[in-house]
């Protein structure tokens, strides 16, 4: 037998199940288990067996082209192919360098649901398309925005919100105008610090203050900028104004909040926000500059 002969067979199988399926569903009028409808558009997926067959064995993701299989059938992707260096998980042959073609021409004919379904998504989409768009659906699950460690919570804004007063124990604080001091002790021996994130509940929204230092080139800076808990054409429906001064002097700078999608870092490393020269932050502080006393004054608005 050809290698990967019975996984052919089975697949051609099984897009012929598929096929009657499909044709079934399109004369009924009341959508069948394991039909999505949309705008009249069927998206036939997993309980016809082709989905599970794209699955790989060793990830359980969905598999794209290179779809790879051992001389006995067995399919894997590229990634898990490197992972299990080059032997098959299932019968322990060599895999070699044998491409599953069929199946990769089977993934063509396929419609899914986007993976993000039970949080609002009702799109279907073909099977080589679903991924690019799970990257940027507008349902997808945020990242926890703060800024102090590398946090892996992922959720929607109120599940975020409930987590940073409850387990990063931020700062929530409602209204739309905002006046806080930060200070330093030593400055001139700290070049990185992250300021405790501050969060307020304004026209019933969530934004997030990030206050911290680093270095710009070979300078050493402090920045200011807030973020929108929410998705990046929200965030646009607000601007925000930031003040910081002493001895007669200030700097106002004036943006756009930025969406949570993108990380602190990303904004940071834009310079996206009020950023202070660390000798004219201790000019402001006052006193031997030896010490940083700043305060940071704000509002947001809503564009009409």
């Amino acid at each position: 037998m050809a290698p990967g002969g019975s996984a052919f067979k089975e697949v051609l199988e099984l897009v012929a199940e598929c096929d009657i399926a499909t044709s079934k569903s399109e004369n009924n009028i009341a959508p069948t288990k394991g039909t999505v409808v949309l705008s009249g558009k069927h998206g036939v997926y997993s309980n016809n067996g082709v989905h599970e067959l794209l699955e790989c064995p060793v990830c359980t993701n969905l598999m794209y082209p290179p779809i790879h299989q051992c001389p006995n059938g067995h399919t894997l992707c590229s990634a898990c192919k490197l992972r299990v260096h080059n032997c098959c998980p299932t019968c322990r042959y060599d895999l070699g360098n044998i491409r599953c073609l069929a199946l990769e021409k089977v993934a063509e004919s396929l419609e899914l649901p986007c993976k993000y379904q039970s949080l609002g998504c009702l799109d279907v989409f073909p099977y080589y398309s679903k991924l690019k768009h799970e990257q940027h659906c507008r349902f997808r699950p945020y990242s926890c925005p703060y800024a102090g460690s590398e946090c892996s919570v992922t959720g929607d804004i109120p599940a975020l919100a409930a987590h940073l007063k409850d387990d990063h124990k931020v700062d929530m604080h409602d209204g739309c105008t905002f006046n806080h001091r930060y200070v330093k002790s030593n400055p001139h021996e700290v070049e990185n610090a992250t300021w405790m994130l501050t969060v307020f509940n304004c026209f019933g929204r969530q934004f997030c203050l990030h206050f911290e230092a680093f270095q710009l080139g070979m300078a050493p800076v402090y920045m200011a900028f807030l973020r929108f808990m929410g998705d990046d054409n929200e965030a646009k429906k607000f601007s925000y104004s930031l003040e910081v001064g002493g001895n007669g002097r200030k700097l106002v700078w004036q943006g756009i909040p930025r969406s949570i999608r993108d990380s602190h870092r990303k904004v940071r490393d834009s310079q996206d926000g009020l950023i202070i020269q660390r000798n004219l932050a201790l000019y402001f502080s006052g006193g031997d500059r030896k010490e940083l006393k700043l305060r940071v004054t704000g509002r947001v608005w809503k564009e009409e």
